[in-house]
């Protein structure tokens, strides 16, 4: 069973490559689905690190890249160099600047761990609401919706600001990363966390970076202009609802075996009593931190997210925080900046070798003739799952957005700016269904706390209770919005 576990994905992929590239889909594009396929699976399989698998996959259609990487015409061009040119794609994640900015958000936890300023954070949680495990999600979700208006970019704001802070508290109940003691507590923490954060990118404007973009790209499309106001009016009946429910729905999908009790928020007290005032490391870090978050809620035209990251260790390695054998000693760290850099230049060769606008262009010609509605909740609907394919959602803006858009301003009937309030806010909420899905879902996937067959398992079902609760309850509100 271990073997074909082992051998499935080569197996699919090699399947999918011989069979014939469907009408309007050149050859080296279908090869190239074929291997990307292949990598899903093996994610899905993890018959090895997800890292090592991206990996692999890079690497194997770079090698390949006569075969499924450039057409013919390109590579009858004397003067390409497809060997350099394929090696530039195969690195071209490493240049992504959200790969950096998880990369950031994992030293700024190993700051919070080192100083004990985490600790002293998390305790001052426990013991102002440890009392109930249920509590702790809410308060966590809250904190999330306070920092998402003012943060697009939800890996600064969840991976770089929330999750160093609740990463201190599973230990405090014994909860630990890689064994059944996570069931304790901590994969319900972690869960919560990413499911709320998926929620508030979606409620805001400002909350993801990618929701900027399709603003742009709506436009320029369509014609249609979307204000803050006008975002938060479409989003806030369902993304409201959801962030009551995800604390509680996380609670009992996957359930902490920790309840309540007053011990512990007692011990809390305790402790916090005995770590005394306030270090100057902590102090330190507090203020780099509170510098980082101003940065990048309010330079974000003058300096990259991902800058202020690299700026945020510099620091810590100048004052001595944390120093670069400990950096060297993150394999978390590492091995999240290699999986995602693959995932994110895999993904983006579907775009690249023309796949993504065939789908979309496909899916526009077969559903013409439906009715508007029903052709709207089917669009929407591919959007949503498409974005399994993605290991970026700017990545599944750029390439899907205006295919979407295009496909559905073909069909008669369409009220194309209520569509375009159907489709747009639904970005933030699709990053639940992958561990690769939007930014901060590989920081939490890395954490230990969440393993991959519990994500793949759980993002289905949020996955599939955000798009039911989406279309179900907002699509009639936006009927009366727009009527």
């Amino acid at each position: 069973m271990k073997s074909m576990k082992n051998f499935l994905p080569i197996i699919i992929a090699i399947l999918i490559a011989i069979l014939p590239a469907p009408s309007g889909l050149d050859d080296y594009a279908w090869r190239y689905f074929a291997v990307f396929i292949g990598v899903v699976v093996g994610l899905v399989l993890e018959p090895l690190p997800g890292a090592v698998v991206g990996l692999i996959g890079v690497v194997v259609v770079a090698l390949l890249n006569h075969w499924a990487l450039f057409p013919a015409d390109k590579l009858a061009d004397p003067h390409f160099k497809a060997a350099k040119t394929a090696f530039s794609w195969a690195v071209s994640g490493f240049t992504n600047g959200t790969v950096w900015l998880i990369f950031g958000a994992f030293m700024f936890a190993l700051g919070y761990e080192k100083t004990g300023l985490g600790r002293r954070i998390a305790l001052w949680l426990v013991k102002t609401m440890g009392k109930r495990s249920l509590t702790l999600g809410y308060a966590i979700m809250i904190a999330d919706t306070v920092l998402a208006p003012f943060t697009p970019s939800n890996t600064a704001r969840s991976g770089g600001t929330i999750f160093p802070v609740i990463r201190n508290l599973p230990p405090l109940y014994d909860s630990n990363p890689d064994d059944e003691s996570r069931k304790r507590i901590g994969t319900y923490l972690m869960w919560t966390a990413i499911a709320s954060t998926c929620v508030t990118s979606s409620l805001f404007l400002t909350a993801l970076a990618p929701n900027l973009l399709a603003v742009a790209l709506t436009q320029s499309s369509t014609g249609i202009l979307i204000g803050w106001g006008d975002w938060f009016m479409a989003a806030a009946p369902v993304c409201i609802l959801l962030l009551i429910l995800v604390p509680l729905l996380s609670y009992w999908l996957c359930p902490p075996q920790v309840k309540s009790g007053t011990a512990v928020s007692e011990w809390a007290a305790q402790e916090l009593t005995h770590m005394g005032r306030l270090t100057r490391n902590e102090l330190l870090l507090l203020c780099f931190v509170v510098m980082a978050l101003l940065m990048w809620i309010f330079a974000g035209q003058y300096i990259a997210g991902a800058l202020v990251g690299l700026l945020v260790i510099s620091l810590m390695l100048v004052t001595r925080i944390v120093t670069w054998d400990d950096i060297l000693a993150n394999k978390s760290a590492w091995n999240t900046l290699v999986w995602f850099a693959t995932l994110v230049a895999l993904a983006g060769g579907l775009s690249k070798v023309g796949f993504v606008s065939w789908f979309g262009q496909l899916v526009g010609s077969h559903i013409s003739g439906l009715n508007a509605t029903l052709a709207m909740i089917i669009l929407a609907v591919i959007f949503f799952v498409l974005h399994y394919l993605f290991a970026s959602v700017t990545a599944h803006t750029t390439a899907l957005l205006p295919v979407i858009l295009a496909a559905a301003s073909g069909i008669p009937g369409i009220h194309m700016e209520m569509f375009v309030f159907v489709l747009v806010p639904m970005l933030g909420l699709m990053g639940i269904i992958t561990p690769y899905g939007t930014g901060p879902s590989p920081v939490y996937y890395g954490s230990g706390f969440i393993p991959g067959s519990t994500w793949w398992k759980l993002g289905a079902v949020f996955g599939l209770l955000y798009l039911v609760v989406w279309l179900g309850l907002g699509l009639p509100w936006l009927e009366i919005v727009f009527s």
